[in-house]
């Protein structure tokens, strides 16, 4: 058994901020997968699904961002599961926007979400880390991250969010870079062949008909010339 975790803040106003780009994660692979509805559960919301025959388990944890530890551990100790069975889908101020990365291990980097998670479960869990670039100063950090993402940003995440689904199943297997694969797919779909090479444009008239016009002097003129 897996559990799934997507970080957010709970409710319709922080619904399409930049920090809640977990939360759009697990609502995409519940969507695309047909999961069960969603059921308020360990301090949050839960959705049971199956993914290439393992059984998994979506979490939204409803205690904002700052307190995400104590609903995963609660889920945890209910399941009976231990950290390496548990990812956790969270934003990434260090990733450009659209950027995706899967890690297992490490320190939290200052975010919340991570640091409430680590005190209660350690850090022994996989993270898949959803960028979303830095505002540039970390004075900025606070704000930028609670707010919506721009009208521009929309394509790319709704790409990564079908990139998501459809690696789901091989990061429910534990195959990482197969997950990984199937996001950049739909990141950055594959070319169509190279057209073949345009004929050249023909030559201009003049161009064509140089040196292959007749010669209509006399041949006294000719003669003429050749001296000259």
């Amino acid at each position: 058994m897996q559990l799934f975790v997507g970080l957010g803040n709970p409710g319709a106003k922080y619904a399409g901020n930049r920090h809640n780009i977990g939360f759009m994660a697990v609502d995409r692979i519940a969507e695309d997968h047909g999961f069960g509805p969603w059921r308020a559960k360990f301090q949050g919301h839960v959705s049971e699904g199956v993914l290439e025959g393992e059984k998994v388990i979506l979490l939204k944890p409803g205690t904002f961002m700052n307190l995400s530890g104590q609903s995963v551990g609660e889920a945890m100790r209910f399941y009976k599961l231990m950290p390496g069975d548990v990812t956790v889908f969270h934003d990434e101020l260090d990733l450009a926007p659209g950027k995706l990365r899967v890690k297992t291990g490490g320190g939290h980097a200052g975010h919340n979400g991570l640091r409430s998670i680590h005190a209660h479960i350690g850090d022994a869990y996989a993270r898949v880390r959803l960028g979303i670039g830095h505002p540039g100063h970390k004075d900025r950090v606070a704000g930028y991250v609670l707010q919506d993402f721009a009208k521009a940003d929309q394509d790319w995440i709704d790409d990564m969010m079908r990139g998501i689904a459809d690696g789901a199943p091989w990061l429910a297997q534990g195959k990482a870079d197969r997950f990984q694969n199937a996001v950049a797919q739909r990141m950055a779909p594959a070319r169509p062949k190279a057209e073949r090479r345009a004929k050249p444009a023909p030559a201009p008239e003049a161009e064509r008909t140089q040196g292959t016009q007749q010669d209509e002097r006399s041949p006294l003129q000719k003669l003429v010339d050749r001296f000259r």
